[in-house]
Protein backbone atom coordinates (compact mmCIF):
# COMPACT_ATOMS: atom_id res chain seq x y z
CA UNK A 1 0.00 0.00 0.00
CA UNK A 2 1.41 3.32 -0.99
CA UNK A 3 2.14 6.32 1.76
CA UNK A 4 -0.41 8.23 0.05
CA UNK A 5 -3.05 5.73 0.41
CA UNK A 6 -1.96 4.99 4.56
CA UNK A 7 -1.80 8.68 4.97
CA UNK A 8 -5.35 9.35 3.51
CA UNK A 9 -6.67 6.04 5.05
CA UNK A 10 -5.24 7.21 8.64
CA UNK A 11 -6.24 10.60 8.47
CA UNK A 12 -10.35 9.90 8.13
CA UNK A 13 -10.04 7.17 10.41
CA UNK A 14 -8.84 9.94 12.95
CA UNK A 15 -11.20 12.24 11.57
CA UNK A 16 -14.04 10.20 12.24
CA UNK A 17 -12.94 9.23 15.77
CA UNK A 18 -12.67 13.02 16.66
CA UNK A 19 -15.90 13.90 15.14
CA UNK A 20 -17.68 11.38 16.94
CA UNK A 21 -15.73 12.17 19.91
CA UNK A 22 -16.96 15.72 19.53
CA UNK A 23 -20.94 14.35 19.23
CA UNK A 24 -20.97 12.46 22.31
CA UNK A 25 -18.98 15.26 24.27
CA UNK A 26 -21.77 17.70 22.81
CA UNK A 27 -24.92 15.56 24.01
CA UNK A 28 -23.39 14.20 27.20
CA UNK A 29 -22.12 18.01 28.16
CA UNK A 30 -25.20 19.56 26.73
CA UNK A 31 -25.98 21.57 30.16
CA UNK A 32 -22.01 23.25 29.87
CA UNK A 33 -22.06 24.06 26.56
CA UNK A 34 -25.44 26.34 27.24
CA UNK A 35 -23.72 27.99 30.06
CA UNK A 36 -21.09 28.87 27.67
CA UNK A 37 -18.54 30.91 28.30
CA UNK A 38 -19.20 31.83 31.75
CA UNK A 39 -15.23 32.22 32.82
CA UNK A 40 -12.41 33.82 30.98
CA UNK A 41 -11.15 31.72 27.37
CA UNK A 42 -7.51 30.96 27.15
CA UNK A 43 -6.11 30.97 23.54
CA UNK A 44 -2.13 29.38 23.93
CA UNK A 45 0.39 30.66 21.53
CA UNK A 46 3.36 28.73 21.39
CA UNK A 47 5.53 31.34 19.87
CA UNK A 48 6.67 34.54 21.91
CA UNK A 49 5.13 38.06 21.04
CA UNK A 50 5.45 39.97 18.12
CA UNK A 51 5.14 37.49 15.43
CA UNK A 52 2.46 36.67 13.25
CA UNK A 53 0.96 33.95 15.14
CA UNK A 54 0.74 36.12 17.95
CA UNK A 55 -1.30 39.29 16.65
CA UNK A 56 -3.48 36.77 14.95
CA UNK A 57 -4.78 35.82 18.35
CA UNK A 58 -4.52 38.97 20.18
CA UNK A 59 -6.70 40.58 17.77
CA UNK A 60 -8.93 37.49 17.23
CA UNK A 61 -9.12 36.99 21.01
CA UNK A 62 -10.16 40.93 21.47
CA UNK A 63 -13.22 40.64 19.24
CA UNK A 64 -14.22 37.10 20.41
CA UNK A 65 -14.34 39.03 24.13
CA UNK A 66 -16.68 41.81 22.92
CA UNK A 67 -19.02 39.28 21.02
CA UNK A 68 -19.03 36.36 24.01
CA UNK A 69 -18.76 39.03 26.93
CA UNK A 70 -15.95 37.13 28.56
CA UNK A 71 -12.35 38.08 28.76
CA UNK A 72 -10.05 36.49 26.24
CA UNK A 73 -6.42 35.77 27.73
CA UNK A 74 -3.48 35.45 25.61
CA UNK A 75 -1.14 33.34 27.09
CA UNK A 76 2.22 32.91 25.02
CA UNK A 77 4.44 29.69 25.52
CA UNK A 78 7.29 29.22 23.47
CA UNK A 79 9.37 26.97 23.49
CA UNK A 80 11.24 23.49 22.25
CA UNK A 81 9.50 23.90 18.41
CA UNK A 82 6.31 24.58 19.91
CA UNK A 83 5.60 21.53 21.61
CA UNK A 84 5.16 23.07 25.06
CA UNK A 85 2.51 24.87 24.17
CA UNK A 86 0.83 22.59 22.11
CA UNK A 87 1.19 19.72 24.94
CA UNK A 88 -0.57 22.41 27.67
CA UNK A 89 -3.36 22.71 25.23
CA UNK A 90 -3.55 18.78 24.56
CA UNK A 91 -3.84 18.41 28.54
CA UNK A 92 -6.65 20.90 29.15
CA UNK A 93 -10.02 19.59 29.78
CA UNK A 94 -12.17 19.89 26.68
CA UNK A 95 -14.70 22.41 28.35
CA UNK A 96 -14.07 25.02 25.66
CA UNK A 97 -11.85 27.51 27.84
CA UNK A 98 -8.29 26.80 26.16
CA UNK A 99 -7.66 26.61 22.50
CA UNK A 100 -4.39 26.76 20.89
CA UNK A 101 -2.66 28.78 18.25
CA UNK A 102 0.63 27.70 16.33
CA UNK A 103 1.88 26.63 12.83
CA UNK A 104 0.93 24.33 10.79
CA UNK A 105 3.93 22.54 10.56
CA UNK A 106 4.24 22.06 14.26
CA UNK A 107 0.83 20.55 14.13
CA UNK A 108 1.00 18.42 10.99
CA UNK A 109 4.73 17.60 10.58
CA UNK A 110 5.86 16.88 14.34
CA UNK A 111 4.50 13.65 14.48
CA UNK A 112 7.13 12.81 11.96
CA UNK A 113 9.87 15.08 12.90
CA UNK A 114 9.90 13.85 16.42
CA UNK A 115 10.07 10.74 17.27
CA UNK A 116 8.02 11.08 20.97
CA UNK A 117 5.77 13.59 21.53
CA UNK A 118 4.03 14.06 24.84
CA UNK A 119 0.99 14.16 23.39
CA UNK A 120 -0.73 12.43 20.02
CA UNK A 121 -1.97 15.07 17.60
CA UNK A 122 -4.01 12.84 15.64
CA UNK A 123 -6.01 12.07 18.70
CA UNK A 124 -5.80 14.86 21.82
CA UNK A 125 -6.50 17.83 19.53
CA UNK A 126 -9.32 19.14 16.82
CA UNK A 127 -8.92 21.94 14.27
CA UNK A 128 -11.38 24.91 14.87
CA UNK A 129 -9.99 27.03 11.85
CA UNK A 130 -7.11 28.17 10.04
CA UNK A 131 -5.44 31.94 10.26
CA UNK A 132 -4.07 31.96 6.39
CA UNK A 133 -0.43 33.28 6.84
CA UNK A 134 -0.09 34.51 2.76
CA UNK A 135 2.81 34.62 1.22
CA UNK A 136 6.33 34.19 3.21
CA UNK A 137 9.25 36.29 2.23
CA UNK A 138 13.17 34.98 1.12
CA UNK A 139 15.37 37.24 2.35
CA UNK A 140 19.10 38.09 2.24
CA UNK A 141 21.74 40.31 3.71
CA UNK A 142 21.99 43.35 0.50
CA UNK A 143 25.85 42.31 0.60
CA UNK A 144 25.62 39.14 -0.95
CA UNK A 145 25.26 39.28 -4.72
CA UNK A 146 22.29 37.52 -5.74
CA UNK A 147 19.25 38.73 -7.24
CA UNK A 148 17.07 35.05 -7.06
CA UNK A 149 17.14 31.72 -5.49
CA UNK A 150 19.47 30.36 -8.11
CA UNK A 151 22.13 32.83 -7.70
CA UNK A 152 21.87 32.41 -3.85
CA UNK A 153 22.17 28.77 -4.13
CA UNK A 154 24.93 29.09 -6.34
CA UNK A 155 26.66 31.27 -3.72
CA UNK A 156 26.02 29.08 -1.20
CA UNK A 157 28.15 26.39 -2.48
CA UNK A 158 31.14 28.21 -2.67
CA UNK A 159 30.39 30.38 1.20
CA UNK A 160 29.32 29.38 4.59
CA UNK A 161 25.82 29.57 5.22
CA UNK A 162 23.05 30.04 7.69
CA UNK A 163 19.64 30.22 6.99
CA UNK A 164 17.51 31.56 10.10
CA UNK A 165 14.16 29.25 11.19
CA UNK A 166 11.29 30.49 13.56
CA UNK A 167 11.44 27.11 14.95
CA UNK A 168 12.46 23.45 14.51
CA UNK A 169 10.59 21.36 11.84
CA UNK A 170 9.18 25.00 10.29
CA UNK A 171 8.71 25.57 7.01
CA UNK A 172 12.15 27.16 6.37
CA UNK A 173 13.78 24.24 8.16
CA UNK A 174 12.05 22.23 5.49
CA UNK A 175 13.13 24.37 2.45
CA UNK A 176 16.80 24.64 3.63
CA UNK A 177 16.90 20.92 3.82
CA UNK A 178 15.04 20.40 1.22
CA UNK A 179 17.91 22.94 -0.85
CA UNK A 180 20.53 20.93 0.26
CA UNK A 181 19.39 17.20 -0.57
CA UNK A 182 18.47 18.66 -4.35
CA UNK A 183 21.49 21.39 -4.89
CA UNK A 184 24.08 19.98 -2.82
CA UNK A 185 24.62 23.19 -0.55
CA UNK A 186 25.08 22.50 3.32
CA UNK A 187 22.59 25.24 4.32
CA UNK A 188 23.17 24.99 8.02
CA UNK A 189 19.27 25.89 9.89
CA UNK A 190 19.60 27.95 12.90
CA UNK A 191 16.43 27.84 15.07
CA UNK A 192 15.07 30.67 16.89
CA UNK A 193 12.21 31.28 19.30
CA UNK A 194 10.12 33.30 16.71
CA UNK A 195 10.48 35.49 13.65
CA UNK A 196 12.16 39.23 15.29
CA UNK A 197 15.47 38.05 16.58
CA UNK A 198 15.98 35.75 13.07
CA UNK A 199 15.13 38.90 11.31
CA UNK A 200 17.62 41.03 13.40
CA UNK A 201 20.65 38.42 12.75
CA UNK A 202 19.91 38.48 9.00
CA UNK A 203 20.53 42.65 9.00
CA UNK A 204 23.46 42.05 11.22
CA UNK A 205 24.94 39.55 8.71
CA UNK A 206 25.05 36.87 11.24
CA UNK A 207 22.82 34.59 8.60
CA UNK A 208 22.34 34.95 4.91
CA UNK A 209 19.26 33.74 4.58
CA UNK A 210 15.49 33.60 5.79
CA UNK A 211 12.21 32.95 5.94
CA UNK A 212 9.33 34.55 7.43
CA UNK A 213 6.29 36.82 7.50
CA UNK A 214 6.24 39.72 5.23
CA UNK A 215 5.72 41.99 8.35
CA UNK A 216 8.46 40.64 10.36
CA UNK A 217 10.54 41.02 7.07
CA UNK A 218 9.55 44.58 6.70
CA UNK A 219 11.09 45.06 9.87
CA UNK A 220 14.50 44.92 8.76
CA UNK A 221 13.95 45.71 5.12
CA UNK A 222 15.42 49.07 5.38
CA UNK A 223 18.49 47.92 7.52
CA UNK A 224 20.21 45.91 4.37
CA UNK A 225 17.96 42.63 4.19
CA UNK A 226 16.19 42.38 0.81
CA UNK A 227 13.82 39.45 -0.79
CA UNK A 228 14.93 37.52 -3.46
CA UNK A 229 11.60 35.43 -4.00
CA UNK A 230 8.00 34.59 -1.77
CA UNK A 231 6.59 31.49 -1.17
CA UNK A 232 3.38 29.51 -2.14
CA UNK A 233 1.28 29.98 -5.69
CA UNK A 234 1.13 34.15 -5.90
CA UNK A 235 3.18 36.75 -4.95
CA UNK A 236 2.88 38.77 -2.23
CA UNK A 237 0.48 42.03 -2.30
CA UNK A 238 3.07 44.06 -0.76
CA UNK A 239 5.73 42.85 -2.79
CA UNK A 240 4.04 42.63 -6.65
CA UNK A 241 7.71 43.02 -8.26
CA UNK A 242 9.29 39.93 -6.55
CA UNK A 243 8.47 36.67 -8.19
CA UNK A 244 7.84 33.42 -6.35
CA UNK A 245 10.21 30.31 -6.43
CA UNK A 246 7.97 28.62 -8.69
CA UNK A 247 7.76 31.42 -10.84
CA UNK A 248 11.69 30.92 -10.68
CA UNK A 249 11.98 27.32 -11.77
CA UNK A 250 11.44 25.48 -8.48
CA UNK A 251 8.76 22.53 -9.19
CA UNK A 252 8.66 21.21 -5.70
CA UNK A 253 5.74 20.74 -3.97
CA UNK A 254 6.62 22.47 -1.04
CA UNK A 255 7.48 25.87 -2.58
CA UNK A 256 3.77 26.10 -3.76
CA UNK A 257 1.91 25.11 -0.65
CA UNK A 258 0.31 27.89 1.51
CA UNK A 259 0.69 27.16 5.14
CA UNK A 260 -1.26 28.64 8.14
CA UNK A 261 -1.88 29.13 11.60
CA UNK A 262 -4.44 26.33 12.76
CA UNK A 263 -6.52 27.51 15.88
CA UNK A 264 -7.13 24.30 17.69
CA UNK A 265 -9.30 22.70 20.76
CA UNK A 266 -8.48 20.07 23.11
CA UNK A 267 -10.01 16.38 21.39
CA UNK A 268 -13.63 15.99 22.55
CA UNK A 269 -14.89 20.20 23.07
CA UNK A 270 -18.52 20.28 22.47
CA UNK A 271 -19.34 20.60 18.95
CA UNK A 272 -21.75 23.68 19.13
CA UNK A 273 -18.72 25.57 20.91
CA UNK A 274 -16.04 24.62 17.98
CA UNK A 275 -18.87 25.72 15.18
CA UNK A 276 -19.01 29.14 17.36
CA UNK A 277 -15.43 29.95 17.63
CA UNK A 278 -15.15 29.11 14.04
CA UNK A 279 -17.76 31.06 13.23
CA UNK A 280 -16.64 34.52 15.15
CA UNK A 281 -13.38 33.96 13.20
CA UNK A 282 -14.89 34.14 10.00
CA UNK A 283 -16.95 37.15 11.23
CA UNK A 284 -14.07 38.44 12.73
CA UNK A 285 -12.15 38.50 9.18
CA UNK A 286 -14.66 41.00 7.94
CA UNK A 287 -13.72 43.24 10.48
CA UNK A 288 -11.77 46.44 9.69
CA UNK A 289 -9.42 45.64 12.43
CA UNK A 290 -8.98 42.02 10.77
CA UNK A 291 -8.65 43.87 6.97
CA UNK A 292 -5.69 46.23 8.78
CA UNK A 293 -4.06 43.20 10.39
CA UNK A 294 -3.67 41.21 6.67
CA UNK A 295 -3.00 44.56 4.95
CA UNK A 296 0.28 44.94 7.31
CA UNK A 297 1.41 40.94 6.87
CA UNK A 298 0.09 41.16 3.16
CA UNK A 299 -2.20 38.49 3.57
CA UNK A 300 -5.28 38.68 1.24
CA UNK A 301 -6.77 35.03 2.24
CA UNK A 302 -9.44 34.76 5.52
CA UNK A 303 -9.94 31.79 8.05
CA UNK A 304 -12.74 29.07 7.04
CA UNK A 305 -15.52 27.91 8.73
CA UNK A 306 -15.76 24.66 10.90
CA UNK A 307 -16.94 22.43 8.32
CA UNK A 308 -14.59 23.91 5.29
CA UNK A 309 -11.51 23.83 8.31
CA UNK A 310 -12.01 20.11 8.45
CA UNK A 311 -12.42 19.41 4.50
CA UNK A 312 -8.89 21.25 4.02
CA UNK A 313 -7.26 19.66 7.07
CA UNK A 314 -8.02 15.99 5.58
CA UNK A 315 -6.91 17.39 2.23
CA UNK A 316 -3.68 19.18 3.03
CA UNK A 317 -2.28 17.47 6.33
CA UNK A 318 -1.07 14.18 4.59
CA UNK A 319 0.51 16.26 1.53
CA UNK A 320 2.04 17.82 4.47
CA UNK A 321 3.02 14.70 5.92
CA UNK A 322 4.35 13.14 3.22
CA UNK A 323 6.72 16.16 2.92
CA UNK A 324 7.96 15.22 6.12
CA UNK A 325 8.53 11.69 5.66
CA UNK A 326 10.42 11.85 2.25
CA UNK A 327 12.64 14.39 3.55
CA UNK A 328 13.76 12.38 6.77
CA UNK A 329 14.31 14.85 8.95
CA UNK A 330 14.57 13.77 12.35
CA UNK A 331 14.45 16.36 15.73
CA UNK A 332 15.25 14.03 18.84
Amino acid sequence: MSIELKLKRRHLWTASVAMAACMLSSGVAWSQVAKWPSKPIKIVVAFPPGGLTDAYARNYGEYLSSKLGVPVVIENKPGAGAIIGIDAVAKSPADGYTFGMSTSGTYWQNRILYSKLPYNLDKDLTPVTVFPSGPLVVGIPDKIPAKNMAEFVAWAKKNPTSMGTYAPGSYPHMLADQTNRQQGTSIQSVHYRGEAPMWLDVASGQLQIAVGSFQAFNTVSSRGVRPIGVTGSYRSPKLPDVPTLTEQGNTEKLVTLEGGLPLVAPAGTPEAILKRMADEAVAWANTDKAAKLRATFAIPNKPKNLVDTRKDWEGEVPVWIKLAVDLGIKLD
